[in-house]
């Protein structure tokens, strides 16, 4: 039995939510609706959802404060929606920890497939078998990811991340001492194409490090700049 995939659809137009609504209805998901920032932090707190479609221009809380407190608990995945294009809104959307943007007017049909595509990066280890002969594990010094279940291990501390951390943490793990240029990590880990500036890449590799330094400052080392060029994974065998 498939799993039921719950999205929360928050914006203080009724119009548009009704619109969001119908066209993921489409896909089976179940769709929750909340028209102001207070009531969408107090759903998503208090509720688990698979992703939450997040308008930034509300009155009272806006959608930025309502993701920066939803991320001091947990790791939801969060599509921003907004009439803001400009650059620098962007990059404060993914400061305060949204895994995708998506600015007004959009097409609803957009909607739906930046949805699945998230979904996908976040959940697609439920579908892995646990009874598979052979586990999908890295394991360094300091840092284990078991990619079957979707979790980081930072010297024996679970660090809880987002999908588009995980993903890109997992990315840059892969090919341990090998540099990215912020071109690639945005090709590679942003798989559809994205039209953000290069300093999206900049504040996520920065909320990564903030949370593997929490519990280990020796996993946070790991992801290393590489000045004028990008980043590596860089392995210290001790």
């Amino acid at each position: 039995m498939e799993k039921e995939i719950k999205v929360l659809v928050v914006d203080d137009e009724e119009r548009i939510r009704r619109l969001i609504r119908m066209y993921l209805e489409r896909e089976n998901y179940v769709i929750d609706e909340a028209g102001d920032g207070n009531e969408a932090l107090s759903k998503a707190l208090n509720q688990d959802y698979d992703v939450i479609l997040l308008d930034v221009m509300m009155p009272g809380k806006d959608g930025m404060e309502v993701c920066k407190e939803l991320r001091e608990t947990k790791n939801t995945p969060v599509i921003m929606l907004t009439a803001k294009g400009e650059e620098a809104n962007r990059v404060q959307g993914f400061e305060v920890g949204a895994d995708d943007y998506i600015v007004k007017p959009f097409s609803p049909r957009e909607v739906v497939l930046r949805v699945k595509a998230l979904l996908r990066r976040s959940s697609s280890s439920t579908f892995v078998q646990t009874s598979a002969a052979t586990k999908d594990v890295l394991v360094f010094p300091h840092i284990t990811i078991d990619n079957d279940a979707h979790r980081v291990t930072a010297d024996g501390k679970e660090v809880n991340l987002t999908p588009k951390e995980y993903e890109l943490l997992l990315f840059l793990a892969k090919s341990p001492d090998k540099v990215f240029d912020r071109e690639q990590l945005l090709k590679e880990v942003w798989h559809y194409e994205f039209f953000g500036d290069l300093r999206t890449v900049d504040t996520h590799v920065k909320r990564l490090r903030e949370k593997l330094n929490r519990v280990s400052e020796n996993a946070a080392k790991m992801i290393v700049t590489v000045w004028g060029v990008g980043y590596k994974f860089e392995v210290v065998n001790e």
